[in-house]
């Protein structure tokens, strides 16, 4: 079977014809739903949020509590790093959103990151991880950033010698694993930690949920703009983003406007070779996007505004007025969930 190879111009087209039908989708669901009479009982409620296309992320997710506790402890240590002085926090700060809000982060030594670093909160809902989406499970990207010499450089015997010299460690991996420390199980409390960090209960969550003062007037005009724009085409379900792959320039060219094309700019084209994957990038999503940029995978964005003008036009191929732009920034700016009970 001779397998079909789409060049880049069909590409763009086919993704371009996948957002067209997915915005009259969406407004013929809105012109139907507006004439549909609606019954506002709890359960009436509960129906008519499954037909949103973004969906609240759950209250409450099961975790394992003592994995977790341990995670939380070698997240923050910095003997997993070549040189003691990173930890995975130090990229991933909790008063900065999941992430360290530079274009790219610092690793071991001054090593810069090719790519911005994405917010570690509510990693569980994106199908694959790295911007070109390398990686399907949260262990073997744990593992390549630990083995990263740019990133953490960390020699895995060297950390499991390091850990074990500290009472409380071996007390805490003893208790949990069989085998005690090594490399496997370090890898097991930090991706159980990962898997916890969940954001809910933000305002177009309890909107969703049946809250309809949880917005105002100009930020549900905000979600409406996002959904009659097509933004919703690419950013939706639980992380509002983060499940599918997307060309950064279906329109227009991104990346030839900006200048200065790096090898990280080649996006997915890096892990498959494939052609059609040059500039292809897993979408990011828009959790807490209010309080985690500079925002692209180059971090070249500085605000959301400027962030949604070059999407509309490189994605959508639309100039929108300002007065849009803001009343969509109004509306992703609900979007900023809690973290153990406090707003990020």
């Amino acid at each position: 079977m001779k397998l079909l190879n789409f060049n880049r111009p069909s590409q763009r087209w086919i993704s371009f014809l996948a957002l067209f039908l997915g915005v009259v989708l969406i407004l013929l669901w809105q012109h139907f739903a507006a004439i549909v009479p609606v019954v506002t009982t709890p359960q009436r409620i509960e129906i008519a949020q499954s037909d949103e296309p973004i969906q609240a992320i759950p209250q409450q997710i099961e975790v394992d509590r003592p994995k977790v506790t341990l995670g939380e402890q070698l997240f923050q240590d910095v003997r997993l790093s070549a040189n003691n002085q990173k930890s995975c926090l130090s990229c991933h700060s909790f008063s900065l959103g999941g992430t360290d809000r530079r274009p790219h982060s610092i690793g071991i030594n001054g090593a810069l990151t090719e790519v911005n670093t994405p917010t570690i909160f509510n990693t569980r809902f994106n199908f694959r991880l790295n911007w070109n989406g390398k990686f399907t499970n949260l262990s073997d990207h744990l593992d390549a950033l630990m083995n990263n010499p740019k990133i953490m450089g960390v020699r895995w015997p060297e950390a499991v010698r390091s850990l074990q010299q500290v009472p409380a460690y071996a007390r805490s991996f003893d208790r949990i694993y069989p085998d005690g420390v090594t490399p496997t199980n370090i890898k097991d409390a930090l991706v159980a930690y990962e898997l916890s960090l969940n954001t809910p209960n933000s305002r177009f969550d309890r909107f969703l949920q049946g809250d309809k003062q949880a917005l105002n007037q100009a930020e549900k005009e905000g979600y409406r703009l996002f959904k009659a724009n097509g933004c919703v085409s690419c950013h939706q379900g639980v992380n509002v983003g983060g499940n599918m792959f997307q060309p950064f320039g279906i329109i227009g060219d991104y990346l030839a406007d900006r200048g200065k094309i790096t090898t990280a700019d080649l996006g997915r084209f890096n892990v498959t070779q494939n052609d059609a994957d040059r500039h292809v990038f897993r979408v990011p999503s828009l959790r807490n996007v209010a309080v985690t940029a500079p925002y692209f995978h180059d971090g070249s964005a500085q605000t959301l505004e400027e962030a949604i003008g070059k999407m509309t036009k490189y994605q959508l191929g639309r100039t929108l007025p300002t007065e849009q732009i803001q009343s969509i920034a109004q509306f992703l700016r609900t979007l900023t969930g809690e973290y153990r009970g406090k707003p990020l």
